[in-house]
């Protein structure tokens, strides 16, 4: 006897799948659309083929935009992965303390994008800025608006300040699932705190501290509201990451069709890093398993 199969539960997915459509599905095609078109105005295009992917891909422009990228992005995980690592060891793990601690440390993520960004502009102006002011006040040359060093440090900065909590709680949380009785053990056998650290604390954080580490490459590899808040992109190129430079490709100068193959390479590179990514933390799950 067959078994019948209730198909009305597709009723109850379907409004989801609609709203994927119009957030995500059409908005790409559209990308894709002009990515291998032309148009000389009037709303009238032209098949254009992979033009615009091989002028992306022989654009310095481009090349050099993305060096930037990967050279922040990495310098971000750099920073922010060890600190937030450090934070979340010496959290209290009970107790009064230890609400107050998270509830602090979860803040600055609570706070708008723009916001942080306007923030830090603040902060940081010579004129206005405590920061600012204070360092040209002791006698530091500290201009983000037209220092390259200064325009970078502001930046990273304000980056980790921002997101650093969100590996420091993620890293937590895997500290918390620990057992007290690995601790007593460790004890026992009068093992340092770094062999504690190395063969206890690190091998059960290993899983959240890989997706602690996709979501931070993948926020700061897409950043754009914070730098262009603070520096638009300047002095001169110097903070003009990706997403940056697509825009002023796009909305500035208005060229649809190298902004779209722009794009789309923007996209493709976040989704392969992405996926590897997920083949380590899906290896690692399974190594754990066994």
């Amino acid at each position: 006897m067959n078994k019948t199969v209730n198909q009305k539960a597709w009723f109850l997915v379907l409004p989801v799948l609609i709203l994927v459509a119009f957030s995500a599905v059409i908005p790409l095609m559209t990308v894709v659309n002009y990515s291998v078109q032309d148009t000389f105005g009037n709303n009238v295009f032209f098949w254009n083929g992979i033009y615009w992917f091989e002028e992306m891909l022989a654009s310095e422009r481009m090349w050099n935009a993305l060096g930037r990228q990967v050279v922040f992005s990495s310098i971000i995980l750099a920073i922010e992965v060890p600190l937030g690592v450090f934070v979340a060891l010496n959290m209290p793990k009970k107790g009064f303390w230890a609400s107050f601690c998270l509830v602090v440390m979860s803040l600055p993520l609570l706070i708008p994008w723009n916001v942080v960004g306007t923030i830090w502009q603040i902060f940081g102006r010579v004129d206005i800025g405590l920061l600012g002011h204070t360092l040209d006040a002791i006698g530091i040359n500290y201009n983000y608006t037209q220092g390259f060093y200064a325009a970078w440090t502001t930046v990273i900065v304000m980056d980790v300040w921002h997101w650093t909590s969100l590996v420091a709680l993620l890293a937590y949380a895997g500290l918390q699932s620990i057992p007290d009785a690995y601790y007593q053990a460790a004890k026992i056998d009068q093992a340092s705190r770094w062999a504690v650290f190395r063969y206890i604390e690190l091998p059960k954080m290993l899983g959240v501290l890989m997706i602690a580490i996709l979501l931070r490459f993948m926020d700061s590899f897409m950043i754009y509201t914070e730098p262009f808040v603070v520096t638009g992109g300047g002095p001169g190129n110097a903070t003009t990451f990706l997403s940056i430079d697509l825009v002023k490709m796009a909305l500035g100068q208005f060229d649809l069709g190298p902004a779209a193959a722009f794009s789309i390479m923007y996209f493709l590179v976040i989704l392969a890093i992405s996926w590897v990514f997920y083949t380590v933390m899906t290896n690692l799950d399974k190594r754990d398993a066994k």
